[in-house]
């Protein structure tokens, strides 16, 4: 293209747009010239997560409670309190999972700082790029708490080796020890038993002849 088709045509082009009054609510206008355009609007993008996060969850609002509960709102299919995995105590926050992200938006907007038992419930919902895979692992699992008086009785009651026994009666006397240094330290006149079975004699070897 030449030099004067160029100059023509930058003339036209500008003709063109002189006769063009921009629409106030025009977004952009064609390079080429022409109308101009408005963009669509968007709307924004609503979450369609029907996982909630709640937080401070108090003292006796378990998983049968909660699910009695929150069962006004809609129907429930997953709800998961997170535990602590050697006492079964609950961590003061958990997951539900609603069949509906619209009633999970509703509980969220209602029940967030909702006073339970001197507790402000915190309530949010997950997005779902946020949702782990492993956060349902077991979430059917009903919780049993732990008989901790059995488990301390089996730990104690359990058969040593000589070294296991020997390291048990090596603290007992260490404390024993100790409680002697603090009881003449308080001045008190006071002769403490001694510890009985504290010494076991060692296996004998017993040489057979050929």
């Amino acid at each position: 293209m030449g030099t004067k088709a160029k100059k023509a045509m930058k003339k036209n082009l500008k003709r063109v747009n002189a006769k063009i009054k921009p629409s106030e609510s025009a977004d952009f206008l064609p390079l080429a010239g022409g109308p101009g355009r408005k963009l669509p609007e968007l709307k924004p993008l609503e979450n369609t997560s029907p996982v909630l996060y709640i937080g401070r969850i108090p003292h006796g609002f378990y998983e049968k409670e909660m699910e009695a509960y929150f069962a006004q709102f809609g129907t429930i299919k997953r709800l998961r309190i997170a535990r602590n995995k050697k006492t079964g105590k609950s961590r003061h926050y958990g997951f539900i999972e609603f069949e509906s992200p619209e009633v999970a938006k509703i509980v969220a907007d209602t029940m967030h700082n909702y006073l339970l038992f001197e507790h402000l419930l915190q309530v949010y919902v997950v997005p779902s790029e946020n949702v782990h895979p492993r956060l349902w692992k077991g979430f059917n699992y009903r919780y049993k708490p732990l008989d901790s008086l059995q488990i301390e009785r089996e730990r104690h009651d359990k058969e040593r080796t000589l070294e296991e026994h020997k390291k048990l009666v090596d603290r007992v006397v260490k404390r024993d020890k100790k409680r002697r240094k603090r009881i003449e330290a308080a001045g008190i006149d006071y002769e403490c038993p001694e510890i009985v079975g504290n010494l076991h004699p060692a296996p004998k070897k017993i040489k057979f002849e050929d």
